[in-house]
């Protein structure tokens, strides 16, 4: 199965982001990828604002349009975007906070994973706005199981390991991940640790770095995109800029490498 990565960089407008979405996912289709990985946060970025005040459930304008176009290209877009959840108070603030969502649309289905394991660390605490997910999201596209985590997920073996004993052979991850003292070292070497602990496919996309000029507080992407094979080897890698990976994933092989590395 041929698989896009779409590397690029979002601003706050969802649907100047749907634009630049859109034109992303029209030039993978012609390079005949069936599944097209955008990042996290592909329809709001962090820093932009408040997240609320765009987040839209799974029939709303950014989500419709995802729908929609992916209906048209015969492909499966998986994308980052914002759903409405619950109010908290912190302190003397009330807090309407929302899931960090991850939009599966495409070959019927039409689906969101939120992330689980929220970004509270490194002095970020993304549960004050962002309610934490708690159920795993596996799904089917032409015979191939894949599975979804999000970002800091990645820091998190054992969903990576339950993903994989609920039948996924292929992981996506969309990410904006933070930059920072040895970020990008750790970046590199989470997605094949990954790959190694859950013996799956690890298709790993990023918001791809600001210019300097624009950079934002918070998460805001570092790049570095990947596709890892289940032994743990990079197969495509892309730098900080924006930037589409294709790569083919043969799934043939998994049972006789979970055979020989039976850490499941």
């Amino acid at each position: 199965m041929r698989i896009a990565l779409l590397q690029i960089s979002t601003n706050f407008d969802k649907m100047d982001n749907f634009s630049r979405l859109e034109e992303a996912a029209k030039k993978a289709a012609k390079k005949g990828a069936r599944v097209l990985v955008f990042p996290e946060a592909t329809s709001q970025s962090f820093g932009t604002g408040r997240l609320d005040t765009q987040a839209e459930d799974l029939d709303g304008e950014f989500s419709t349009a995802v729908k929609e176009l992916a209906v048209e290209l015969n492909v499966v877009i998986i994308a980052g975007m914002f759903s409405p959840a619950d109010t908290v108070q912190r302190g003397e603030k009330t807090i309407a906070r929302v899931n960090n969502t991850v939009l599966i649309s495409g070959a019927g289905m039409h689906q969101g994973y939120d992330k689980i394991h929220t970004y509270d660390a490194f002095g970020y605490k993304e549960s004050d706005t962002v309610k934490p997910g708690d159920e795993l999201v596996v799904f089917d596209v032409d015979g191939i199981t894949f599975g979804v985590a999000t970002c800091y997920d990645i820091r998190f073996p054992e969903q990576f390991k339950d993903l994989a004993r609920k039948g996924a052979q292929v992981i996506v991850v969309p990410t904006s991940w933070q930059d920072g003292p040895g970020k990008l070292e750790q970046w590199k070497l989470l997605p094949r640790a990954r790959a190694l602990d859950s013996t799956s496919w690890i298709v790993a996309c990023g918001q791809a770095r600001l210019p300097k000029e624009i950079q934002r507080k918070g998460p805001t992407g570092i790049g570095h995109s990947m596709v890892v094979n289940p032994t743990g080897e990079v197969v495509v890698s892309a730098g900080y800029e924006p930037q589409m990976l294709i790569a083919d994933i043969d799934v043939h092989d998994l049972g006789k490498i979970r055979e020989m590395l039976p850490v499941l």
